[in-house]
Parts: structure tokens; sequence; C-alpha cells
């Protein structure tokens, strides 16, 4: 009996490695479609998707091999709290990066936890998954608005009788088809205002951080 338990044992052990070399190939293909195919083609972050791919790979193997400890669902939880109380303290995330995210980090955690799941309801999850964010990415007839923040010049155009003037002189000088304008601090004393400006863009440039800037590195002020 001690013999067979002995030559079980490794037989258990590689099974078990295997189990776990096939659920993180599964979920980095899965995790590659959503980064890739998904989010990249319209943003064009390389940063993100650097960020997004190495996030996948460490939630998948933490939580896969702590899935032992009676701290399953406590723990998931618990991650989800700390990147969303982190929020790369270096660079504010913006609302679909905060999302896509929260998704990458629900997939690995689901791949990874989900011992108890057959095969095809785990491919199910993972299609419902890239389904939904397939169809909100290419909802029909849904304008994509951006944004940007620009120091205006000429305040004289801020009043709301003259809005007219203050849109053709954006579309002008921008050349964007602004759709409206949203008038922020106004410095009398420089001839200046913060315009939060909305246009319709046919890429998704709102993932520029630059474009969401509240002000000028002091260098660059005026």
């Amino acid at each position: 009996m001690e013999d067979f338990d002995f030559i079980d044992t490794p037989l258990i052990a590689s099974l078990d490695l295997w189990q776990m070399l096939l659920r993180f190939a599964f979920n980095s293909f899965v995790v590659w479609l959503i980064i890739h195919k998904l989010y990249f083609p319209k943003s064009r972050r390389c940063d993100y998707y650097f960020t997004f791919a190495l996030i996948s790979v460490s939630i998948f193997f933490l939580i896969y091999l702590l899935g032992g400890v009676k701290i399953k669902v406590g723990f998931a939880l618990g991650l989800f709290a700390i990147f969303g109380i982190i929020r790369y303290r270096t660079e504010s995330m913006l609302v679909r990066e905060m999302t896509y995210l929260f998704v990458i980090i629900a997939v690995s955690v689901i791949n990874a936890l989900a011992v108890t799941l057959s095969i095809a309801e785990l491919v199910l999850t993972n299609f419902i998954f890239l389904l939904c964010i397939r169809f909100c990415e290419n909802i029909p007839k849904l304008k994509h608005v951006s944004e940007k923040l620009v120091l205006y010049d000429r305040i004289e155009l801020i009043c709301p009788d003259r809005r007219e003037e203050l849109l053709e002189d954006l579309h002008k000088r921008l050349g964007l088809n602004i759709l409206r304008v949203e008038v922020g601090a106004v410095n009398f004393l420089q001839d200046t205002a913060m315009l939060k400006v909305f246009y319709e863009s046919e890429e998704d440039k709102s993932s520029n951080a630059i474009n969401h800037m509240l002000k000028f590195p002091k260098e660059e002020r005026p």
C-alpha cells in the first residue's frame, strides 16, 4: 500500500501541473482577445496593454496557487478593493481603463478559482464576457464623444449669448467637430479660461491622459 501511494503521488502532482498550465493557457488566450482585439484597436495605449497582461498573469497565479487556502471568496473580493483604492497613484486611470482592469481581474479570478465548473461552463462564461465587451464597444448608431481640456484666450466669447461664436472659433482652431463646451475656471488677470471641449471622434482618443490635463506644467504656464 505504501509503494502504491509512493507511485501515485508524482502522478497526481503531474496532473495538477498540467491542469494549472492548461487553465493558464486558456486564461491567457481570453485575456489576449480582450486586450488585443477589443481594447487596443481603439485606445492604442501600449502602456495599458503591458499593464493588463501582467496583472492577468499575476492575479491568475496568485489566486490559483492560494486556492487551497480557506480564503477564496474573501481574498478575491479583497483584491478588487485593493486595486480600486490604489488606482495607480502615478497616473489617474480613466473610466474605460478602470473598467477593462476590473474585467481582466474578474476573468482571471474566475478561471483560477472555478475548479468545480465543467469545461463547457467555463468556456461559456468567458465567451459571455467577450460577447458583452464586443457589443458595448460596437453599439450601433452610438457616436463616440471625446473630451479635451483647452486653455482658451478669448474669454469674451464664453458668454452664453456668444456660444455659437465660441463653437465656431474652436472648430477653426482645433479642426474638430465640436458638440458642446463647458466653461471652467476663468482668469480675468490673464484673460484666459479653462474649457472642456466635447467633440465627435472616430477613434477613442479619450484614453489619452493628455486630453484630461487640468493645468499646464509649471515651466509651460503662461
